[in-house]
């Protein structure tokens, strides 16, 4: 069984400096709870204060979705548990982060329409992605990717160290929100769509003057970063958005957008996007079932 063991008290001091003005105060005391419960001289696990060990899950759930209804899957003390969406752009942030940084962890993906009454306990605002370790409960995407890079922090950090870029980052990460309205703006304003494809452009223009100010072929550089790996599930869907309107101006191409183009390309061949990633006719696919008021969030899974 694989163990990885971290330092309680750096987890404590980066928790209590993060900030989450838009979490609820149960998100909040939950914060508190785990907070608590690392400070503790023994963890749900028998562990002393100074180290907490996180275990390879060894029951494999159900990739299909667990409904209203279904009873809760029970938790193993020690496992790192993602309640997920296989088709949502945020939960896939932190599922890359922890495939990356190869963190062990089981994933249960809910059903986000009929959502089991115990998930809205998890998260009463019924969003993914939430992560839970025993008596931690930590919503939102970019939370938890950050939870995740400071706690584990492996060979190299996400994060950047530099202020500037740590802001910029943020800029960045402010804006990529904005094409995704792109992807549900063209199916409910086709008569918009030229002038939504125009705003699409600018912005797609803005992310490749970013990058081509960077140095080297990702937005963190040499190596992917955090930001990468946030921006990464938008820019995912882009094909499955030209798919589906027949337009080649959605997709950056190495004509008129050479860096983002050749980003996208090297981007595919890491081994966390790989891992988690889907393939164009699968989003085309769940954009148009979602269209219809139907999701198919089990699509693609065998029976």
């Amino acid at each position: 069984m694989r163990i990885s063991t971290f330092s309680s008290q750096e987890l404590i001091m980066k928790v209590m400096t993060l900030q989450f003005p838009q979490a609820s105060a149960l998100a909040s005391r939950r914060l508190r709870c785990f907070m608590q419960h690392v400070s503790s001289s023994s963890s749900a696990n028998g562990q002393t204060e100074s180290n907490i060990t996180l275990l390879t899950p060894v029951v494999t759930y159900d990739p299909k979705t667990l409904a209203q209804g279904s009873p809760f899957p029970p938790t193993t003390p020690g496992v790192l548990r993602l309640y997920n969406m296989r088709f949502c752009p945020f939960a896939q942030r932190t599922k890359l982060v922890l495939e990356h940084k190869k963190i062990p962890h089981e994933t249960i993906n809910v059903n986000l329409k009929y959502k089991p009454d115990w998930f809205l306990k998890l998260s009463p605002l019924g969003l993914v992605p939430v992560l839970q370790l025993d008596d931690l409960v930590l919503p939102e995407s970019t939370a938890t990717c950050d939870w995740l890079d400071d706690t584990f922090p492996g060979q190299t950090r996400l994060t950047p160290s530099d202020s500037l870029r740590r802001a910029w980052d943020r800029v960045l990460l402010e804006n990529v929100g904005k094409i995704s309205d792109t992807f549900y703006a063209l199916r409910r304003k086709a008569d918009l769509k030229d002038k939504i494809l125009d705003k699409l452009e600018k912005r797609l223009r803005w992310f490749e003057t970013i990058l081509s100010d960077r140095e080297g072929p990702y937005f963190g550089g040499n190596q992917p970063a955090m930001i990468d790996f946030l921006l990464w599930p938008h820019f995912e869907r882009l094909p499955a958005l030209t798919l589906l309107t027949s337009n080649s101006r959605i997709t950056p191409d190495p004509h008129h957008l050479p860096r983002l183009a050749a980003w996208m390309e090297i981007m595919l061949q890491l081994p966390a996007v790989k891992a988690v990633l889907q393939n164009t006719n699968a989003h085309a696919h769940f954009f148009a079932s979602f269209g219809t008021g139907s999701p198919d969030y089990d699509f693609g899974l065998e029976e």
